[in-house]
């Protein structure tokens, strides 16, 4: 992996197109910056990976800006002893971890559709002689296409390296979660209790391929709730404060100490964080959004019996080449109405970006020219 620092912004020209674009071309002009391919974090898959998700090199938001209507004066002589306690850091609205909202640039990656179940960790307990997670034998936690639960940050890692993986990065976690259009929950920005397991409003987890009319614009299941999922980055409450224009962000070098939030027994503890997202199913509401952050210690392997994970890894040039060039052969066939050789070259782009609106709209503007 690239070694980058923490807050370091990388000095790359995009490529642009010069000249006057054709209709689809205007529709697509931001997309030749996103499909721009980049050495980092490369490797040599040159396919989307058995049952991952491609996302492309791109600018996406990161985080939320607190609402200030909800904001409450915790300050002067008319506060309360309890309001002026409750306006330290364990404040969740004093102690605004998911802001300041900010643009990101991520290289392209593959990362897992699904959480590591079971019968995958299984593969591997049997295969490394790794001994087994928390709850292995808890009969509601325990069937085979059920996510894996019950394993530390340590846990993880070593799986997803197994498997020729890695753990996502918290901004590479956010973006596939919500997607080119910055969504607050995975299926868009409206709540709905019926498209995520949380607050125990199922008796365990549900099977990794489940409510697959919740999975993110990227096809990724269960990006809210079911289990929280490690990520490969420190905890840093401000660190979004610290790196608001950053490229491949990948979180503090160095773990700080923290006081806990929450709970009392929460407040007492503090150490360092490895940073877990997506609550799980038996966390609150206020968990599941695509911009909640929370943490715990990377040797802990039971908060709440909702620890488990999914792997990403980095796409090769290849594979950001490829979808570049077919897009933009379309675009050509498109200005020169060959429709049919337009629409295999879409084609071949949405193998690997099914879910790319602008190339959605090329391919409808493609089928209304050739009925």
């Amino acid at each position: 992996m690239t070694n980058i620092k923490s807050g370091e912004v990388r000095n790359e020209k995009l490529t642009r197109s010069g000249g006057r674009l054709p209709v689809a071309g205007v529709l697509l002009g931001s997309l030749l910056l996103t499909l721009h391919p980049s050495a980092a974090f490369a490797q040599d898959s040159a396919v989307v990976p058995d049952k991952m998700s491609y996302v492309p090199f791109g600018p996406s938001i990161m985080g939320i800006d607190k609402d200030p209507s909800k904001a409450t004066s915790t300050t002067g002589d008319s506060a309360t002893l309890y309001q002026r306690r409750m306006s330290m850091p364990w404040s969740k609205e004093a102690f605004h971890d998911e802001g300041p909202a900010h643009w990101v640039v991520v290289d392209g990656y593959f990362i897992d559709k699904y959480e590591v179940s079971n019968s995958k960790y299984a593969e591997f307990m049997k295969t490394k002689g790794h001994p087994g997670p928390a709850y292995w034998d808890d009969p509601r936690l325990n069937k085979p296409n059920q996510p894996v639960v019950g394993v530390n940050w340590f846990d993880a890692k070593a799986y997803c390296e197994f498997k020729g993986k890695r753990l996502p990065t918290e901004a590479e976690w956010e973006r596939a979660a919500r997607g080119p259009e910055g969504l607050k929950y995975p299926w868009g920005n409206e709540f709905d209790a019926a498209k995520a397991n949380f607050g125990k409003n199922h008796a365990a987890t549900l099977p990794i391929d489940s409510m697959p009319e919740a999975a993110s614009p990227y096809g990724l299941h269960h990006m809210a709730g079911n289990v929280f999922e490690w990520v490969e980055d420190w905890y840093d409450p401000d660190f979004y404060r610290k790196t608001p224009h950053s490229v491949n962000t990948m979180g503090p070098l160095k773990p700080i100490w923290i006081g806990g939030t929450g709970t009392y027994v929460d407040r007492l503890t503090v150490g360092e964080k490895r940073v877990i997202r997506g609550g799980s199913w038996i966390a609150a509401q206020s968990s599941i959004t695509t911009t909640h952050r929370f943490w715990n210690h990377p040797s802990n392997n039971s908060y709440g019996v909702g620890l488990g994970f999914r792997c990403a890894k980095s796409a090769s040039t290849v594979v950001n080449d490829k979808v570049r060039t077919a897009t933009i052969d379309a675009m050509k066939r498109m200005g020169q109405e060959k429709w049919q050789e337009a629409k295999t070259q879409i084609a071949t782009a949405l193998e690997l970006e099914p879910h790319n609106t602008e190339l959605q709209q090329m391919q409808a503007i493609v089928q209304d020219n050739i009925r």
